[in-house]
């Protein structure tokens, strides 16, 4: 017999739908809760299944789990090219708001790359979070921003299209207002904007942190550059536990990937 639950419903609010999914703890006291933030654009879809394997585990061990898709995202109402990393936190807000008030247990926030960005901003703006667990968090957005657009300049190198100089340009074009197509996903100026902004060491954790990264081997530390970021919360008097995990970037694999290293080494 299944140990858990599974409800999808639409989060409804003025602007539109957030598209849910809810897993429920059946056969077990519910420990805790968590609400888990998705990556950007195409890491989306590429990391489906690892959330899924992840949250199904989570349930399984008495945790009570809510996906929510964010605004122009999945099955969530709205435009991607729209969208805004200031909307998206106010989904999230709204998400964490749903899950507060349908559960007397703790609530962890749990986010992917530019979702696990997010959800350190959501914990920052909150009194009461358990814990983050962050995986293979965007440290810099800067550096994430300017990867993304060289998925455009591949792009047209590949179909022969006139290309950019490099992704200078291209940052030219989006400060001039212009929104430009990425990978079959619009960015729209105020998003690249956002996203060039997004620094994670401006930001400190309120609660204790787990942070996992994937490499090429398995080690207690982190990316140097997350390293940094790390040793500032540290200092700043929060406790934060790292790992590294042998596997593949499974949000930018071609073919779908999993990583059960990953869910075995994940707790809360």
């Amino acid at each position: 017999m299944q140990r858990f639950e599974i409800n999808a419903f639409f989060l409804e609010h003025e602007q539109g739908a957030l598209f849910c999914i809810h897993y429920i703890p059946v056969l077990t006291a519910i420990r805790g809760s968590v609400l888990y933030l998705h990556p950007f654009a195409e890491e989306m879809h590429k990391s489906r299944r690892m959330a899924a394997l992840q949250a199904r585990r989570f349930a399984e061990q008495g945790y009570a789990v809510l996906q929510v898709d964010l605004t122009g995202c999945g099955d969530s109402t709205g435009d991607f090219a729209d969208a805004t990393l200031n909307i998206w936190l106010r989904d999230a807000q709204r998400a964490y708001a749903w899950l507060a008030a349908h559960t007397t247990a703790p609530i962890s926030l749990w986010g992917l790359r530019s979702g696990a960005s997010l959800a350190v901003r959501l914990a920052c703006s909150l009194p009461d979070i358990e814990q983050l667990l962050l995986w293979q968090p965007t440290g810099s957005g800067e550096l994430f921003l300017n990867q993304f657009l060289r998925i455009k300049l591949a792009s047209n190198m590949l179909s022969g299209a006139q290309t950019q100089s490099g992704t200078t340009d291209l940052r030219a074009q989006l400060a001039a207002g212009e929104a430009i197509e990425v990978g079959g996903y619009g960015l729209n100026p105020a998003m690249a904007q956002q996203l060039a902004e997004l620094k994670l060491a401006e930001h400190t954790p309120p609660c204790p942190v787990f942070w996992l990264e994937l490499g090429m081997q398995d080690a207690e530390a982190v990316s140097p550059a997350s390293q940094r970021i790390v040793d500032g919360w540290r200092r700043a008097q929060v406790k934060v536990q790292t790992l590294t995990l042998t596997g593949e970037p499974f949000w930018l694999t071609q073919e779908i990937t999993e990583c059960p290293a990953l869910i075995e080494a994940t707790t809360l």
